[in-house]
């Protein structure tokens, strides 16, 4: 029933509301994507490209909607609008479940090869065999993870078949840190300057993924690659939080979410500051708490989460 019901709040959040900006609409398609209203997510998605088309995460999960919808013809368009507007991953693409059924179209082919010519004349001075490599551990790191969530959004999922991928998982990723660490140790943070940015976010997302000890490794040279430009400030973010989180520190820019197994419900992880804390959001390229709580499912409400904050913080065992 909860389930459910969380399901049907997606569904309101979707279809009801006013949206008159391109971000209201790009919201309104996100919400209906996560609720599987996949033609009511293409609907909106085209009304904010009808005002603007320059946002290529944007135009990639359009494509994804629309992908879904069966309107390959809007796939298509948006996918090589994001390709014209900067989108360089072709790894993810190409294994992303949402657009698998594209792959049977003559226009995917079409599609792939444009994206790798593009890719071909920017990374004309890369260090092709370690970008290949991490590459390579993208595909096993997000791959695993696809096949999980897939698992995972069905209500009636198996759950012997979730704790068999996920131990699948587990062990994926034990493989992948070892890879890395030898990277890290031997080149330092490489950056998208010398693999490209899907390859240079693979570093972050393998220890993103690893247990505290290698986390604390390797935030610190984390923090000097992207002093150096080597390394996202969002992402950094992420791995900060999740840092904090696990010593049983409040984290700083609020991307962290858990669950309360007693109501089942959703929240924002403990963080100092809450006033502030778009702010903070801001200065390293993340969008308010508001619209990260919104894709989230959660409701937020600032009053209410600092008067609920002690409550959480015993949740999480929070110093």
């Amino acid at each position: 029933m909860k389930i459910i019901l969380a399901f049907f709040l997606l569904v309101l959040n979707c279809v009801f509301g006013q949206a008159q900006t391109y971000k209201d609409w790009i919201q309104k398609g996100d919400s209906c994507y996560r609720a599987e209203n996949y033609k009511l997510s293409v609907t909106y998605f085209e009304k904010a490209f009808k005002i603007e088309h320059k946002n290529s995460g944007d135009l990639y999960n359009g494509g994804c909607a629309a992908s879904l919808a069966l309107e390959n013809k809007k796939a298509f368009q948006w996918l090589n609008l994001a390709i014209d507007n900067g989108y360089e991953g072709i790894a993810h693409m190409q294994i992303d479940n949402d657009l698998k059924r594209l792959h049977t179209d003559a226009e995917w082919k079409k599609t792939i090869e444009k994206l790798q010519k593009k890719l071909d004349i920017i990374e004309a001075n890369y260090d092709k065999p370690l970008q290949k490599e991490l590459l390579a551990i993208y595909t096993d790191d997000q791959g695993i993870r696809g096949e999980f969530m897939k698992v995972y959004k069905d209500p009636n999922y198996d759950k012997k078949k979730i704790d068999s991928i996920g131990k699948l998982m587990g062990k994926q990723d034990s493989i992948n840190l070892v890879k890395v660490m030898k990277i890290l140790d031997e080149k330092g943070w490489v950056g998208k300057n010398v693999v490209g940015a899907q390859a240079n976010q693979t570093l972050f997302l393998v220890i993103q993924h690893s247990d505290l000890k290698y986390q604390q490794k390797y935030l610190p040279m984390m923090r000097e690659a992207v002093k150096k430009g080597n390394a996202n400030p969002g992402n950094l973010a992420y791995l900060e939080d999740r840092v904090a989180l696990r010593e049983g520190k409040r984290q700083i820019y609020g991307s962290q979410s858990s669950r309360n197994k007693t109501t089942n419900k959703w929240y924002i992880s403990p963080m100092i500051d809450p006033d502030d804390v778009d702010k903070r959001r801001a200065s390293v390229g993340l969008g308010t708490i508001a619209e990260y709580a919104a894709k989230m499912n959660i409701e937020w409400n600032l009053e209410a989460y600092k008067k609920e904050l002690p409550e959480i913080e015993k949740l999480e065992n929070i110093k």
